[in-house]
C-alpha cells in the first residue's frame, strides 16, 4: 500500500523548531516564568495558523489538482530582537508590554507559486470565523521603494489552553517564490554591507 503525505503537513516537518527550554534574556529574569509562558503561547499560535493553512492547501490541491502553497516557514522573534524593538519604540521592557505592543513575535511565511494564489489564500484565511484580521499591508500592489514585495497580515487567533482561551496575534507574510528569493538576497546584501563597515577587507599589500 502506497501512502503519500502533503509536504507541508505536520508529519513531514515540525511547526516550529525551538530549543527545549526558551532562553530568558537578562532583562526578563525577574519574570522568567511568565516570559517562557508567553513564548510557548506564541509557538502554539503558530501551530494553529499553520494547521489552517495546511487544511486550505489540501482542499485546494483536491479542488484544483495542484498545491497553491509551495512552502510554509515559521519563527519566533529572538529575545534580543524583542528587547531592541521595545527600546526603539521607548516602550517598557516587560512581558506585558510584549503582548500588548508587538504584533510580530510569532511569524508565519507562506510561499506560493503565483500572485493569484496569494490573494486566494488571503481571502480564505480572512473568511474563517475564528480569525480576526487586525491589519494588512499589500506590498505587492504597492511595493516598497527598494522593490520589496509581499502581502502582510496581522491576524489574531484563539488558542485553547487547559484553563482558558487566549487570543494571540501572528504576523503572516505571503509571497511568491521569486519575491521570497529577492527578499532573502536583499537581506543578505544589507547584512554583508553592515559587516564590511565593521570589518573592512584587507588590501593586497597587507
Amino acid at each position: 500500500m502506497e501512502v503519500s503525505f502533503n509536504k507541508n503537513s505536520e508529519l513531514e516537518q515540525q511547526a516550529i523548531r525551538l530549543p527545549e527550554e526558551f532562553e530568558v534574556p537578562e532583562k526578563f529574569l525577574n519574570e522568567a516564568m511568565r516570559f517562557r509562558e508567553i513564548m510557548m503561547m506564541y509557538s502554539c499560535a503558530i501551530r494553529e495558523v499553520r494547521t489552517k493553512l495546511e487544511v486550505l492547501n489540501d482542499e485546494l490541491s483536491v479542488r484544483n489538482q495542484r498545491n497553491p502553497i509551495e512552502m510554509i516557514k515559521s519563527r519566533i522573534k529572538k529575545p534580543i530582537s524583542i528587547i531592541e524593538k521595545l527600546q526603539r519604540r521607548n516602550l517598557p521592557v516587560s512581558t506585558e508590554s510584549v503582548m500588548k505592543n508587538l504584533d510580530d513575535v510569532a511569524g508565519v511565511r507562506v510561499i506560493c507559486s503565483f500572485i493569484d494564489d496569494i490573494y486566494e489564500v488571503v481571502e480564505m484565511l480572512a473568511r474563517q470565523d475564528d480569525v480576526k484580521v487586525i491589519a494588512i499591508k499589500d506590498y505587492i500592489r504597492s511595493p516598497k521603494v527598494n522593490g520589496y514585495r509581499s502581502y502582510h497580515m496581522i491576524i489574531e487567533v484563539p488558542v485553547f489552553f487547559s484553563d482558558r482561551k487566549q487570543f494571540i496575534r501572528v504576523e503572516v507574510q505571503i509571497r511568491t517564490i521569486a519575491m521570497d528569493f529577492w527578499a532573502s538576497l536583499d537581506h543578505q546584501l544589507k547584512y554583508k554591507s553592515r559587516w564590511t563597515i565593521w570589518w573592512p577587507r584587507r588590501s593586497a599589500r597587507n
